[in-house]
């Protein structure tokens, strides 16, 4: 087990989850605002702020399992 991978793989899925529940927060609160002139760059902003969070999420993901099952695959072709 990469103890390195393993750690940052954590680390970006923490970061997932914190963006997971601030995205939406922003981006209802765009909605609830939709009088005000900056409602577009905060509707912007959420959507962004919840695609890293998907994205992180993919990726954290990855680097678990890449931590956790190293590189079998090149173990195969002998």
């Amino acid at each position: 087990m990469n103890k390195l991978k393993f750690i940052k793989g954590l680390k970006k899925l923490t970061f997932a989850i914190v963006f997971a529940f601030i995205g939406p927060f922003i981006i209802q609160q765009a909605f609830q605002n939709q009088n005000h002139q900056f409602y577009l760059y905060v509707l912007i902003l959420g959507l962004v702020i919840s695609g890293a969070s998907i994205a992180l999420g993919f990726l954290g993901i990855s680097n678990l399992v890449s931590s956790f099952l190293g590189d079998y695959k090149n173990k195969t072709d002998s």
